[in-house]
């Protein structure tokens, strides 16, 4: 590939091609019946009463304070994570989903995400969630087997998760993703495999499976449990993903498979480097304005400091300097097993080809990146060594 050098400093986004980016909506709603000992995420136990009605005032005021990042542009997806947003009532949901969209218009066909557990599934309020419009459910299973379950203090039982797949579909929702993990302590790959063949069993359009990881910050960090050995988790990763592709569910993402044409579009629009304003506790967002600037945002963490209406919404901003929008952008992109179009890259990030050309070179020379011109997309040896790949273009970018 042959790529004109340049100085990025005296480069303008809009002479590049960049073009403003779909965009999506990512609500955070912090609570969960108990935090599990594995998880990171901004999510705090429960009080027998949630303050849903001040926490909806709270998220809509902190949109006003985000409209501004719109640009015209309607909502192509909204999604609700968590914490577990299923936790609030219909009632709660109704009201925040019609002050969304009030403030910015909805995509014809947008995609409408909830994240729900099984101990929080209730018959009439998952009818009342897709009546209003929420459309996707992300069920947060994690294993079907109760021993493994007890380990990762999940709330529910296998079977209590095998019923509330039949109350969501029974709720009319037939677009839902199971969230299930592989690698958990003393796991061995005859009950990964089971697990994961219980969850093709029930057909969801979607399945996130991925490997339980030790994450800072979290009792598993601070006290780690017994999991499997490398070579076993080498085998359940192999011997699953085979199992998915015999079932019909393409790999697209590094842990995400869906059926035809069902794949999750918030996550490709974040894959893609699409742009999502992030509200509610904790929340983070990425966006553009017309003029090609791109910015981060993150909001105030803490629920009681996010309800204070003595502390502002957003925590902390910063906009990314072009110099490291190639890494920001692969770091995305080449998550996808397909990759994105070549020309994407300035659409995206308003720079040159050019910018790319160092680290291209070097990742094809290494077989790490596919030597297809049109795209950018990792070789099936990048995929397996992804962050490689991508460590050749942040030195190429140092």
């Amino acid at each position: 590939m042959s790529l004109i050098a340049s100085d990025l400093s005296t480069q303008h986004p809009l002479e590049n091609g960049f073009q403003l980016p779909p965009l999506a909506l990512y609500v955070h709603i912090p609570w969960c019946i108990r935090k599990c000992p594995y998880c990171d995420f901004n999510s705090h136990a429960a009080t027998p009463e949630l303050p849903e009605a001040e926490y909806v005032a709270a998220v809509l005021a902190d949109l006003d304070a985000d409209v501004v990042h719109a640009h015209g542009r309607p909502l192509t997806s909204i999604f609700f994570g968590g914490g577990t947003p299923s936790l609030f009532s219909a009632q709660a949901l109704q009201a925040l989903l019609a002050g969304i969209e009030q403030r910015i218009a909805f995509s014809p066909d947008i995609e409408i995400t909830l994240e729900a557990n099984p101990g929080t599934f209730e018959q009439e309020k998952f009818a009342a969630y897709r009546a209003m419009g929420i459309n996707r459910l992300s069920i947060g299973i994690q294993s079907f087997a109760d021993t493994k379950l007890e380990a990762l203090g999940r709330v529910h039982s296998g079977t209590e998760a095998i019923a509330a797949i039949a109350m969501a579909r029974k709720a009319g929702f037939d677009n839902f993703n199971l969230d299930l993990m592989h690698g958990l302590p003393d796991q061995s790959p005859a009950e990964a495999l089971a697990d994961l063949q219980t969850a093709i069993d029930l057909a969801p359009t979607h399945l996130s499976w991925y490997q339980l990881t030790m994450e800072p910050n979290t009792v598993f960090w601070s006290k780690p449990p017994l999991l499997p050995e490398d070579d076993v988790l080498w085998d359940i990763q192999e011997a699953g993903q085979a199992l998915l592709a015999q079932h019909g569910y393409k790999q697209y993402e590094v842990s995400a498979y869906a059926r035809a044409d069902q794949v999750a579009l918030h996550n490709v629009n974040y894959w893609s480097f699409g742009d999502f304003i992030g509200i509610g506790a904790g929340a983070h967002g990425k966006v553009s304005d017309p003029s090609g600037r791109i910015q981060r945002t993150w909001k105030t963490r803490q629920p009681a400091d996010y309800l204070n209406p003595d502390t502002p919404f957003l925590a902390g901003s910063n906009i990314l300097p072009a110099a490291d929008l190639p890494f920001e952008f692969l770091m995305n992109a080449l998550r996808l097993t397909d990759g994105v179009a070549l020309e994407l890259f300035s659409e995206r990030t308003g720079l040159p080809l050019s910018a790319l050309q160092a680290g291209l070179e070097q990742a094809q020379q290494r077989g790490l990146l596919s030597a297809d011109p049109q795209r950018l997309a990792a070789s099936a040896q990048g995929q397996l060594f992804l962050n490689d790949l991508l460590q050749i273009f942040l030195e190429a970018d140092g």
